[in-house]
């Protein structure tokens, strides 16, 4: 069953049936397992504990990240989630959401760990979707270094499949940073590699969207982040603004204060000359009046 047609089925097609032995969470993996598109998209793409790949009419199980990969994989994704809340023209899909790609060599069904539908792609991804029913503008996966099949399967199976599909961009993300690639696709239709410039990875689906190659290392926090000129035009922008403004204000209020301060310094000199003056005034008429008093009395 194709991935259409999955969308346009009655609901309760939607659901895996719950007594498929193979599809059961306690089962053993069915990895290798020939089943035909319509079983795979009805037993095993929804159901248990197990993620299923279809690779040309047999079952491949997803292999699991190491958890320090996972991060570096959860923090870019979470970037991705702050460019566009800055910059709404895509969505992100973060369920391992599956995508048919219907190659010259067979047809084979993918579930990238996450993905991204710009909204100007000929097809919408729609809410109540399952699957996708279109090309993704850019797949990630994270790097499973189990064994050399599962490396092999995201280094060299996923980056020929994505680039015949025609998915723009392809990133391989991994704790080292010599297991990670980043791929675009040329005007021949083939990946070739995206040079950091700067040490930075520039995203041509997500304009302006961009990462510092060594923070998926250090992965910093969204606070510093709003800080830094590689990420505040995306990250946590209205934040920055008010940290500008809080600024302003104190600086404004601190004038403020040493206006007030100048001004009574300035008060406090003239009620001084003023006594001073007044002081001088009263001498100078005791002085005319003992003068005068001299006079008269001559």
């Amino acid at each position: 069953m194709s991935p259409t047609a999955l969308r346009d089925a009655p609901a309760a097609r939607h659901k895996p049936r719950t007594s498929a032995p193979l599809a059961a969470t306690s089962a053993p993996s069915a990895d290798g397992l020939r089943v035909g598109e319509r079983d795979y998209w009805t037993d095993f793409y929804l159901a248990g504990d197990r993620s299923y790949e279809w690779n040309h009419g047999r079952l491949e199980e997803k292999p699991v990240s190491d958890c320090e990969t996972w991060l570096v994989y959860l923090w870019l994704l979470e970037l991705v989630r702050h460019y566009l809340r800055a910059q709404p023209i895509a969505q992100v899909v973060g369920l391992e959401m599956g995508f048919r790609l219907a190659l010259p060599s067979g047809t084979v069904i993918r579930r990238p760990d996450f993905g991204i539908v710009r909204d100007d792609n000929p097809e919408p991804l729609l809410p109540l979707d399952v699957s996708y029913h279109g090309i993704f503008d850019l797949c990630v996966e994270a790097l499973s270094d189990k064994d050399s099949q599962s490396v092999d399967r995201d280094l060299v199976l996923k980056r020929a499949e994505y680039a015949a599909a025609g998915v723009p961009e392809y990133f391989i993300v991994h704790r080292e940073p010599a297991r990670q690639a980043f791929f675009r696709l040329d005007d021949g239709g083939l990946y070739v590699p995206i040079a950091p410039a700067d040490g930075l990875i520039r995203s041509s689906v997500l304009p302006g969207w961009q990462f510092r190659v060594t923070d998926l290392i250090t992965r910093p926090g969204p606070e510093a982040m709003s800080r830094d000129p590689v990420y505040w035009d995306f990250v946590l922008p209205g934040w920055r603004h008010l940290e500008r403004e809080a600024r302003d204000a104190a600086a404004r209020a601190e004038a403020e204060a040493a206006r007030a301060e100048t001004e009574a310094a300035r008060a406090e000199s003239a009620d001084k000359r003023a006594d001073a003056e007044a002081a001088a005034r009263a001498a100078a008429e005791q002085e005319l009046a003992a003068l005068r008093a001299q006079l008269a009395s001559r």
